[in-house]
């Protein structure tokens, strides 16, 4: 009788590991596909205002095209340019153009 009470315990124990596994797989996957969803979504919001962003630029920098220079001249002076850093350039060089007509007070 204890045997039969042991085998009858283990079936049961056997049969709630198996419902557990299959719970945990349920939600596994349930999970990953949430996560992909989100993922589309947050990238066509992304790729919406990348191209609203760029919609902007493109309609600023087309009424003034050398504020679109300065600006990205600027941008690569604070990528170049640090405290310590030693550039050996020609006075002409169009790299500088930019900080050769600017007053002594700002330099």
């Amino acid at each position: 009788m204890i045997a039969e009470r042991k085998q009858i315990a283990e079936k049961f124990r056997s049969e709630g590991i198996g419902e557990a596994r299959k719970i945990r797989g349920d939600k596994e996957r349930e999970l990953k596909r949430i996560n992909s969803e989100a993922y589309r979504i947050a990238q066509e919001v992304k790729g919406k205002g990348d191209a609203e962003a760029t919609d902007i630029y493109a309609g600023a920098f087309g009424v003034d095209p050398e504020f679109y220079s300065f600006l990205k001249t600027m941008e690569v002076y604070r990528e170049t340019l640090s405290n310590d850093s030693t550039l050996v350039l020609s006075t002409d060089s169009d790299f500088l153009r930019y900080l050769k007509g600017l007053p002594a007070a700002i330099k």
